[in-house]
């Protein structure tokens, strides 16, 4: 029996790791690249939208200098990713040439997910080139990235754009068969998870090419969780399984198929809970405690106990309880530094409004 998608898949994000693009020499995998290039392009000639979402400067650019071992330091890194992102451009562009399709670069951090404007930028340029029938080639800026605004891995940031440009279906294609549990040496792969669970999460196991690929499971039921969260199914499968994205198109039950959330969240509210990074946190006390877990409250003034971090008006921060666990996250009207000058809290003046607040059951 095939899969059946709750709607028309018009709109994909396909998301390729490291271990699929480079290898073990860290040079281009030109055959297995050139078979998902030309699937691709098939889908783009049957009027679906494509994003590609790739990992591999840097390996690439390790590739070219003939290094084994990946560098620790943040510069070393940056170094090989520039080297890396011309290679890995070059073998895409040559790919979608001969299919007859162009594809242009697009290089995101996460201050262009943190900054509400910059996002409904990158939003912007990412629906421009998919009307002008160009498949935009996603990856992290890594030769500016710092820590402090890196995604960690390129699975988050497959999510991050499904949920930007409202995908239909976001494929994660990697070295595995998708989510599996091991029992007794057997391999059971799941085939349909309507959540992922904590039981799901701890299935989750690392990369063992560690020289090449940095995510893993962990990392790629973290994308689900964003994406599905944002109305948008996933797919784990893998690259390697003959025509595995025409297949998946098709139905066939190929990798572990992930159903999207019921209720989605709104746009704005998908930014604040998944695609901003918090600037701070605000202590409340029980009684704000209790209001906002009912769900359509704003935090009032009066119910902040403290306060850490150094946040502006208009940041994201989290809302956590005096024992610091999160209950929710939203938009302060409130900086530091207001907060410190305030000494009469009369009146409930609203410090996040309920539109600007996500719980952090979501």
């Amino acid at each position: 029996m095939l899969r059946k998608f709750p709607r028309e898949i018009k709109r994909i994000v396909v998301k390729l790791g490291s271990s699929l693009i480079a290898t073990y020499a860290m040079k281009p995998q030109r055959a297995r690249l050139r078979s998902l290039v030309e699937q691709m392009s098939e889908l783009k000639k049957q009027d679906k939208d494509i994003v590609l979402v790739s990992s591999g400067a840097i390996v690439l650019g390790m590739g070219q200098l003939k290094e084994r071992l990946r560098p620790h330091d943040v510069v070393a890194l940056q170094a090989r990713a520039a080297i890396g992102q011309a290679v890995l451009m070059r073998t895409y562009s040559d790919l979608f040439k001969k299919n007859g399709v162009r594809c242009a670069q697009v290089l995101l951090t996460w201050d262009d997910f943190d900054n509400r404007i910059r996002y409904n930028n990158a939003r912007s340029t990412l629906l421009a080139l998919l009307k002008l029938g160009v498949v935009p080639v996603v990856n992290e800026n890594d030769t500016i990235s710092t820590q402090e605004i890196k995604f960690g891995d390129n699975d988050r940031l497959s999510a991050l754009v499904a949920g930007l440009i409202h995908a239909d279906l976001l494929v994660i294609l990697s070295d595995v068969e998708g989510l599996y549990d091991l029992k007794d040496s057997e391999k059971k792969i799941f085939d349909e998870i309507s959540e992922v669970t904590d039981e799901i999460r701890g299935l989750a196991r690392g990369t063992n090419k560690r020289h090449i690929a940095k995510g893993g499971m962990t990392t790629k039921l973290e994308a689900v969780r964003i994406a599905t969260q944002a109305n948008v199914p996933c797919v784990i499968a893998h690259g390697e399984t003959p025509d595995v994205l025409k297949r998946i198109l098709k139905g066939e039950r190929i990798g572990t198929f992930f159903v999207e959330k019921e209720e989605r969240l709104l746009s704005k509210k998908h930014w604040i809970s998944l695609g901003a990074k918090p600037k701070g946190q605000l202590i409340v006390d029980e009684g704000a405690q209790a209001a906002l877990l009912k769900g359509g409250r704003s935090l009032l003034l009066p119910g902040i106990v403290g306060w850490e971090g150094h946040f502006k008006v208009h940041d994201v921060v989290v809302v956590a309880d005096k024992n610091r666990q999160e209950i929710a996250r939203g938009i302060t009207n409130y900086s530091v530094a207001d907060l410190e000058k305030i000494e009469d809290k009369k009146g409930k003046p609203e410090a996040i409004h309920c539109d600007n607040l996500v719980l952090c059951k979501r």
